[in-house]
């Protein structure tokens, strides 16, 4: 196997463990917290030595100052706030705040009709 191949076959295995770690730390979540942030640190330490990026669903899912893995209502606080969603972490108090586009024209009774 070359070396690009080598590098390529890594960075994919070392993806699919960050999202299996994911996987794990929300199952988990409920019962263990403690193990879920631990799930979450190391996938981080993954992404960090193999330079694979998180994707940003599950990046979202995790506090960046302190780590802990969020579960909206138990660990972590959020808010629409005009045009953005603010989550604030009940661990450490960081507000995260991710752009929020609100369709005005966007009614959910039309829906239904």
């Amino acid at each position: 196997m070359t070396r690009k191949h080598r590098k390529r076959w890594i960075k994919n295995i070392a993806g699919q463990q960050i999202k299996r770690l994911f996987e794990l730390a929300e199952s988990i979540s409920e019962a263990r917290p403690p193990m879920a942030d631990r799930y979450v640190h190391i996938a981080r330490r993954i992404g960090m030595r193999h330079r694979v990026r998180i994707p940003a669903h599950l990046k979202r899912r995790m506090c960046k100052h302190c780590g802990k893995y969020l579960v909206p209502g138990r660990t972590c606080r959020v808010r629409l706030n005009g045009t953005c969603v603010v989550v604030t972490c009940l661990a450490c108090g960081k507000q995260t705040r991710y752009p929020y586009h609100h369709d005005r024209n966007h009614t959910p009774n039309k829906e239904r009709e």
